[in-house]
């Protein structure tokens, strides 16, 4: 099975690297960006049949390593 995960900053998370986006849009001609938030887009595959299973190891991935749960969301899709 192969996990989609989307690891973006909490609300109220400063994001110098989505201010910096921002700033250089602006200066390549794009006035109308109001925000610019960076994130985080993995690929994980895992061997696994039963989907319960593959989406708690994901879970516990995410919770464990991929993410910092104190100033991160994440979120997944698993499809096989």
């Amino acid at each position: 099975m192969k996990a989609r995960i989307h690891i973006t900053l909490k609300n109220g998370v400063l994001d110098p690297q989505g201010r910096a986006i921002g700033v250089a849009l602006h200066n390549m001609g794009f006035p109308q960006v109001e925000d610019v938030r960076q994130g985080k887009y993995i690929e994980v595959e895992v061997k696994e049949s039963d989907r319960k299973k593959a989406e708690a190891a994901i879970d516990k991935m995410c919770a464990g390593l991929l993410a910092n749960t104190v100033v991160e969301n994440y979120r997944y899709e698993i499809s096989e």
